[in-house]
């Protein structure tokens, strides 16, 4: 079985879907603290359904489009016990210039693995339940995690980030599986 089967088969929309290239509608919250809890518990059951099948040793993130919701919330699970991060509404505010290049995957791509530049350190605005906006500053694998969400709610996949005339690999090819993303000096 493909992998993206073996996602489709868990719930998780695949590549082509119009819902993927769309932006996700905003929650208005708290009018909408409902509405959001139970997207974000949607969220939770789509990832430890896929955490059952799939190891995740560098974290992994689910968005709302990907389980055919198309509203603005995400859900990033860190790697190791580090707990788990809602998105509602989230937008990147400042980016550092500094950026690497890592191998990222997409569980609604996920037959390859692609080279995709991201900043090294982003400052995030996040809205929660009750509609205060919080603020958090990212780096390094966590910072590629939840840009790659983000990217997400605005239509976008990692793809469209990767430079011109680098293209995916199959996951046959990539022979880094498992293995946590490497930075300079950590």
């Amino acid at each position: 079985m493909r992998p993206s089967q073996r996602m489709w088969d868990l719930g998780v929309v695949q590549h082509g879907a119009g819902i993927l290239a769309e932006p996700a509608r905003a929650l208005t919250l708290p009018a909408e603290r409902d509405e959001a809890e139970r997207i974000t518990d949607e969220l939770f059951a789509a990832m430890e359904r896929i955490g059952q099948v799939h190891p995740f040793a560098k974290g992994m993130g689910i968005a709302a489009p990907q389980i055919g919701i198309g509203r603005a919330a995400a859900v990033v699970q860190p790697p190791g016990d580090a707990p788990a991060i809602v998105l509602l509404n989230p937008r990147i505010t400042d980016r550092s210039d500094d950026a690497d290049e890592q191998y990222e995957g997409c569980l609604s791509f996920f037959d390859v693995r692609g080279l995709a530049p991201r900043p090294l350190k982003i400052t995030v605005e996040t809205k929660n339940l009750t509609g205060e906006t919080v603020t958090t500053m990212q780096e390094r694998g966590l910072a590629r995690l939840i840009h790659h969400e983000i990217d997400h709610l605005d239509g976008l996949l990692y793809t469209a980030r990767m430079r011109t005339g680098v293209k995916p690999i199959p996951v046959e090819e990539y022979r880094q599986t498992g293995r946590a993303w490497v930075y300079d000096g950590a």
